[in-house]
């Protein structure tokens, strides 16, 4: 087990790597360590640290740039007090940035170049190997979770009984769900050949090919999905003011000036607004409309390759297997008791029983911030409409594990990401746990078991020799 493994390594040298997430919402260091002296061979990769950057994510900094890359010193400060001073220049430390970065760069180019100068020129100032800041791609972020989820799960290699790294009979390959501030992202193995190359990826790990789809909903994450429905609201209440919101509980007020409102490229601007003027939404605690309101931005139109589509407009393969729901869909559902697992009937129940609520109920029983606990209606009710009319889940319900850590790690494209950038999951399957080739192995070990049979030979020999001697002198 990963576990198991894990003490082995701290016998030997070790390695260290990090990883900064600067999602959209908030930025994450994530640092890992591993043995040093088998890093190609073993893949034993244990997380150890976790940061957490203060202050919202990097492309919120696009007006003040320098101010990005200040925002990583805590962090960075902790990691220099973690790793021994002699290995400092040799740990790799990367920065990848998500969709809020993403949707930036479609904004203005010029302030993400600025953003990711800052950041790095913060990053180099540290005696750290560091390896660049850039931005990935959704196909990227939703293949490196897939990576991060079957690596946890010991689904491309096991250490076996023996002493080698064996592929596991009856492997299951799990899929990966993830959303994030702005997009959401799903990465699985189909059970038929894609059917759209521009969705799937080909890639060779521990000696198999592998072929797996994944697709990135830009502006579909939970932050801008709210973003989205708050438009479609006022729009849909013509001059009625305040605006109802049927996500929002009954005593909930929120007031917005339009600019806040329309500072999004996944929303339509109207053609002329004063950015100064204001709106509130107040709640109203009708889940059934909530949902239908929800249906309406989601775009559930079929696709050119119908039957087989996820949601605005996208082909999608039937989904197989077991799937881990992690990042938002995990927060979400932990908060309403619904995770690691619960039946659909449950789930259903429970969503339409907290959105009925009142506002004043809440405050009372939850210590949260207002931002987020008048969002969970509606994410919770987001989540069921990607999960059941986008990937259409109505049927394998059961198959969606909500978690956010597996043996101790947190599942993200993170770990995926730094395990192919540092070659720690090489393409071929290793031979043996030594990390040598089997001929060398084989002969080291007939060396050894020469020179201890020489020994106790000597040793004998000494034995017979002296005993003679001994009496001989008494």
């Amino acid at each position: 087990s990963l576990k198991k493994a894990s003490f082995i390594a701290s016998l030997i040298r070790t390695t260290y790597g990090m990883v900064f997430d600067a999602g959209s919402t908030h930025t994450s260091l994530y640092m890992y360590r591993w043995p040093g002296n088998k890093e190609n061979n073993t893949g034993v990769v244990s997380q150890m640290l976790v940061c957490d950057v203060d202050g919202n994510g990097i492309s919120s900094y696009a007006r003040d740039p320098p101010a990005a890359g200040l925002s990583l010193r805590k962090c960075l400060d902790s990691a220099l007090a973690v790793v021994p001073a002699n290995q400092l220049r040799e740990t790799p430390v990367y920065l990848g940035a998500t969709a809020g970065m993403r949707l930036l760069q479609l904004q203005n180019q010029t302030q993400s170049d600025q953003v990711l100068e800052q950041v790095n020129k913060v990053i180099q100032g540290y005696p750290f190997d560091f390896r660049g800041a850039r931005i990935l791609s959704g196909m990227e972020e939703g293949a490196y979770g897939w990576i991060t989820t079957n690596y946890l799960q010991e689904g491309f290699i096991k250490h076996g009984f023996e002493g080698g790294w064996v592929r596991p009979k009856g492997r299951k390959i799990w899929g990966a769900l993830d959303m994030g501030g702005s997009s959401t992202q799903i990465a699985f193995t189909p059970g038929q050949p894609v059917r759209d190359p521009a969705s799937a990826l080909g890639p060779k790990l521990y000696g198999y090919q592998y072929e797996v789809y994944t697709h990135s909903y830009l502006c579909y994450g939970k932050e801008q999905t709210m973003r989205q429905l708050q438009v479609h609201l006022l729009k849909m209440s013509g001059s009625t003011r305040p605006v109802n919101h049927p996500c929002y509980h009954l005593g909930d007020n929120l007031t917005l000036t339009l600019g806040d409102l329309y500072d999004s490229p996944c929303v339509v601007r109207p053609v002329t607004f004063d950015p100064a003027s204001v709106v509130t939404f107040t709640g109203t605690s009708e889940p059934l409309q909530c949902l239908n309101q929800i249906k309406n931005i989601t775009n559930l139109a079929a696709c050119s390759l119908a039957p087989d589509c996820g949601f605005n407009g996208v082909y999608q393969p039937p989904v197989i297997g077991n799937f881990f729901a992690f990042s938002a869909y995990y927060y979400t559902f932990d908060f309403l008791g619904l995770a690691p697992q619960s039946s659909l009937s449950q789930a259903t129940t429970t969503i339409d029983t907290f959105c009925k609520r009142t506002w004043n109920s809440l405050k009372k029983e939850y210590a949260v911030k207002d931002k987020y606990l008048r969002d969970y209606c509606a994410s919770a009710n987001y989540i069921m409409t990607v999960l059941l009319d986008g990937y259409k889940f109505n049927q394998t319900w059961g198959n969606i594990y909500f978690q956010r850590q597996v043996a101790d790690t947190d599942i993200g494209w993170t770990l995926g990401y730094m395990l192919n950038l540092t070659n720690l999951i090489p393409s071929e399957l290793p031979l043996v746990v030594t990390g040598v080739q089997r001929s060398q192995w084989a002969a080291e070990v007939f060396f050894i078991v020469f020179a201890v049979f020489l020994s106790l030979m000597v040793l004998v020999l000494l034995w017979l020799w002296n005993p003679q001697d001994g009496r001989g002198n008494k």
